[in-house]
């Protein structure tokens, strides 16, 4: 009896199967949410609507590929390669012995006729190519922490090779990327009149206001027995240092452009402009191409022909497709299913039967 009163006691512990199951089961509780019934749009492909999906396709690509083109061609731009011609005669078989040696005189002079008459701004970019900066090595040897920071300027492990100098004081900025800083530089005139090369707002606003520290400068930069480019003003901070900014944004593929500065006036179509240029940079040894580009813009940015024609072949293919299911829909028609037996359909509310 004491037994019988312990076991059916409402203190007791229920071990019960139907307890026990109920105690692991972890099924969710049900919800049209959590078991994705919710109302969805559930479109039926109706040759009726493929047809109409292309054609608004093709109307509405078609006029903006034209739009496009037509900004791309009333781009002026001017590009012209200076790597071998600012080679003096006497190095043009030894290209390397003249641009590693600081005692010959590097400057040279070009001229460049302008085609047509190019609003201001006009742009100034300076062209690489065969120059891998998306390189894995490359692209990581340097230190965004210590640009950012005075504090971290100790913070140079991953600027290898070039984190620390020979005595073990940290390289300010560290790493590959700034040590091959672009060094050439350009100097332009028309009849003997200089024009000013505007460096303003040439870099990204967030990269000198976040990625590059207003506390931070230049230290043992550069000071090693191997320079690989520019260097810069240990009295400057990096902040201010457009030239570097643009430069620490690396390149996706092996050709590209990079901006140098604007000229802030007009100029006329037939106009000679005179380039003196000062042939610093060393493409000589993995045989890549130094150009200098004078470019308008238009409302797509630079020259670029490809956009406009991406966007009327897309467009153009899609009425091409629309009028051959026009065809096919007339000529060899095929009968539909009732739409109303889908299970949707059936079942609107999605509440299981």
């Amino acid at each position: 009896m004491i037994g019988e009163a312990t076991s059916s006691g409402g203190g007791g512990k229920d071990d019960s199967p139907a307890a026990v199951s109920a105690k692991k089961n972890k099924k969710p509780n049900y919800s049209r949410f959590t078991q994705q019934e919710l109302p969805a749009c559930k479109p039926i492909l109706t040759p009726g609507w493929v047809i109409t999906s292309f054609i608004i396709v093709g109307v509405v690509f078609i006029p903006i590929g034209l739009a496009s083109l037509y900004a791309s061609e009333h781009v002026v731009e001017i590009v012209e390669r200076y790597d071998k011609d600012c080679i003096p005669p006497d190095y043009r078989n030894n290209s390397l012995h003249y641009i590693q040696t600081s005692e010959i005189n590097k400057t040279c002079t070009m001229t460049i006729n302008v085609p047509k008459h190019m609003k201001s701004p006009v742009f100034i970019y300076y062209e690489l190519d065969n120059f891998y900066q998306n390189h894995r090595r490359y692209v990581k040897s340097r230190s965004d922490k210590q640009l950012r920071s005075k504090a971290s300027e100790g913070v140079t492990e991953t600027c290898k090779p070039e984190a620390v100098t020979s005595n073990g004081q940290p390289i300010v900025p560290c790493g590959l990327v700034a040590w091959s800083l672009f060094n050439d530089t350009y100097r332009f005139s028309v009849k003997k009149e200089v024009l000013d090369v505007s460096k303003k707002n040439i870099a990204w606003k967030s990269d000198q206001e976040h990625k590059f520290g207003s506390d931070v400068y230049p230290k043992n930069f550069q000071s090693g027995s191997l320079i690989g480019g520019g260097k810069l003003n240990p009295r400057i901070p990096l902040s201010e240092q457009v030239d570097l900014i643009v430069w620490m944004r690396t390149a996706a593929l092996p050709n590209f452009r990079k901006l140098y500065g604007k000229i802030e006036k007009d100029l006329q179509a037939n106009t000679t402009i005179t380039v003196t240029i000062e042939n610093n940079y060393n493409t000589y040894s993995f045989g890549g191409k130094k150009k200098l580009v004078l470019s308008t813009t238009s409302w797509i940015g630079g020259k670029n022909s490809f956009l406009g024609r991406a966007y009327i072949a897309i467009g153009g293919l899609c009425l091409f497709l629309a009028v051959c299911f026009v065809f096919v829909y007339v000529f060899k028609p095929r009968p539909l299913g009732d739409p109303s037996y889908l299970s949707w359909n059936r079942n609107p509310s999605g509440q299981m039967n």
